[in-house]
């Protein structure tokens, strides 16, 4: 997707997707993983003429194309979906926000623990949470920006620590929430 004209609007209706930037030397980075309700490439309605990212489908996906005069339409006379879609923007300003300060403030061990929970929904009532889709160590490490190695013995200290498990699946237990919070 990067480097296509910017002329829609995706919504998420099923799965998941990775949004990665990469820079002039090559170097990726994972920007958002997105679930099913989540919108991308909104760009195109703030005047990007260009997408600056790729989006990776990481499980089987349906993904509703809105084009982007048909989305400012219906913006205007949908009030259900333009408040879906204001809602999830401002929660989305306010995500980003929040990993900027954790990239600043945190160590790579609290980056990874509040991601993991972030992943699994912690705190989405209205969200299916706990166990997540298969991910790489890598792309964990690309979200977070250090190296897979330091994710891997993360991964073991906390599953060791009984906050993470693997069986059928990456499941996260709300202990791991006590990373996040320790001074």
């Amino acid at each position: 997707m990067s480097d296509q004209a910017a002329q829609s609007v995706m919504y998420m209706q099923e799965g998941g997707v990775k949004l990665t930037v990469v820079n002039a030397v090559g170097k990726e980075a994972v920007v958002a993983i997105l679930a099913a309700g989540d919108f991308f490439g909104e760009g195109c309605l703030a005047g990007q003429s260009v997408r600056i990212g790729t989006a990776t489908a990481i499980t089987p996906c349906t993904v509703l194309v809105i084009e982007k005069g048909e989305m400012f339409k219906v913006l205007h006379e949908q009030r259900a979906l333009s408040d879906r879609f204001i809602k999830f923007m401002l929660a989305r300003n306010i995500r980003i926000e929040e990993d900027l300060v954790d990239q600043l403030f945190n160590s790579s061990e609290k980056r990874l623990a509040r991601t993991l929970l972030l992943l699994a929904r912690y705190g989405k009532e209205d969200q299916p949470h706990g166990v997540l889709p298969t991910m790489s160590q890598e792309t964990l490490a690309e979200m977070i920006g250090t190296t897979r190695s330091r994710v891997n013995f993360f991964m073991n200290k906390f599953r060791k620590l009984g906050f993470i498990k693997y069986n059928g699946g990456l499941q996260i237990n709300t202990s791991l929430l006590s990373v996040v919070l320790h001074e």
